[in-house]
């Protein structure tokens, strides 16, 4: 099988600054730093990195000096950037502020993900039992095009929904497997009609009928997962040292979809994608961050019991 990511790249600029600026606020960093990033690249890396499969990235870049950099790290790892398309328009970047807790505040310029568009995926790769994943940076409509194509042909459609936004209705009746944040999940939910106001709760109604799984993370509190009308509780990986908590939720959702590609129970995905998203936290930036395959075995078992929980819990 493999993993198809559907999802913006981005140019990542980096300033380190003692607290996170507020409105009409300057705040000092003593450096910059550049690394790779975009939801889509980022979780295209983390599948490859954690699975070890094979996984193939669909996006757009620019013809400009940082189109080159945003793709060294995926192709130097094995990452299948052949259907990358270049243009006129800029390759994304993205501004992010990282705080001496860890904490980010993120600004991005979409540019040729802007562009991006279901037909840049070839029928031939939307093969049965194909993850495709896909996020909220590039056009939404495209993402419900492409969703249409692939669960036509067999596919199972994972959708990480970051940043916040409504989810168009003929996307999310072809999701699979629904990725939201605290912030992200009563966004989701409110949008789809539902009277859900806290993280759980939309989670909960966001699963009901139990045709569609969904997870919601909650920061160093783990993650809330609910399919086929059962509910658990993932622990986060428990850290000495939080560094950088920028490229956690997608360690999270690149590994959950290797998982899931390879075949594994759900719940052993779930225990996978906690460690890889906790391990990242370790690390400064995101691509960077990433955990290999080795280092998420590694620490499985220092991870706590996922458990089941009841479906009131808040």
């Amino acid at each position: 099988m493999a993993v198809l990511v559907f999802g913006s790249i981005n140019f990542d600029l980096i300033a380190r600054v003692p607290a996170l600026p507020g409105p009409g606020e300057t705040a000092l960093s003593p450096a910059l730093q550049t690394a790779p990033g975009g939801k889509g690249a980022n979780q295209a890396l983390a599948a490859r990195l954690a699975g070890g499969g094979e996984v193939r990235l669909v996006g757009r870049v620019g013809r400009d000096a940082f189109a080159g950099p945003a793709l060294k790290l995926l192709a130097d790892s094995g990452v299948d950037v052949s259907l990358i398309a270049r243009g006129d328009a800029s390759t994304g970047v993205a501004m992010i502020a990282v705080s001496a807790e860890g904490q980010n505040q993120i600004v991005a310029a979409s540019g040729a993900n802007a562009e991006l568009t279901a037909d840049a995926v070839l029928d031939a790769w939307l093969a049965p039992g194909t993850i495709v994943l896909m996020q909220m940076e590039v056009p939404v409509m495209a993402s419900a095009a492409l969703a249409t194509r692939a669960a036509g042909r067999g596919c199972k459609i994972v959708l990480n929904a970051a940043p916040a936004a409504p989810v168009p209705k003929e996307l999310l009746d072809r999701v699979d497997v629904l990725v939201a944040n605290e912030h992200e999940a009563p966004v989701v939910a409110r949008a789809a009609g539902f009277d859900a106001d806290t993280p759980v709760a939309s989670g909960r109604a966001l699963s009901a009928g139990g045709a569609r799984a969904v997870v919601v993370t909650l920061g160093g509190e783990g993650a809330v997962a609910f399919k086929g009308g059962k509910a658990w509780h993932v622990p986060a990986l428990r850290l000495d040292n939080v560094v950088d908590t920028t490229g956690a939720g997608d360690a999270f959702v690149g590994a959950l979809a290797a998982a899931l590609d390879r075949g594994m129970e759900w719940k052993d995905a779930l225990a996978r994608a906690s460690v890889a998203g906790s391990l990242t936290c370790a690390r400064s930036g995101a691509q960077p961050a990433l955990p290999m395959r080795g280092e998420i075995d590694a620490a499985l078992s220092r991870l706590g019991r996922i458990e089941r929980a009841d479906f009131e819990i808040n």
